[in-house]
């Protein structure tokens, strides 16, 4: 039997940040303890952030332990730059509070 889940915001235990890298947009998510990253870790995989930000692209993710969080690169979403990005955030700068707006599954005992 799983433990019982509650679906929330993911913003509700994670903290984020985003930001432009040329054409690419830089995403990290972060947790404050260690029973929450091995949640993030194994639930915040490249295809689960693609179902959650659909707009990504080519994504690739790097796993931080020692910060307890996870960086994801995802690369050309900002096509050529920011210069010429048709995006409403064509910095990224919001990307990271978009990822924390959107609703997992959580197991009841981490929130």
């Amino acid at each position: 039997m799983s433990a019982p889940r509650r679906r929330v915001p993911l913003g509700s235990i994670a903290g984020a940040r985003s930001g432009d890298k040329g054409g690419d947009a830089n995403l990290g998510v972060w947790v404050r303890t260690d029973a929450r990253y091995e949640w993030l870790r194994a639930e915040l995989t490249v295809a689960r952030l693609k179902e959650l930000l659909p707009e990504a692209g080519e994504v690739v993710r790097y796993e931080l332990p020692n910060l307890r969080a996870l960086n994801f690169v995802l690369r050309g979403l900002l096509g050529d730059g920011v210069a010429s990005s048709t995006r409403f955030d064509p910095q990224a700068k919001a990307l990271g509070e978009w990822l924390r707006s959107r609703h997992v599954d959580v197991p009841e005992e981490l929130l």
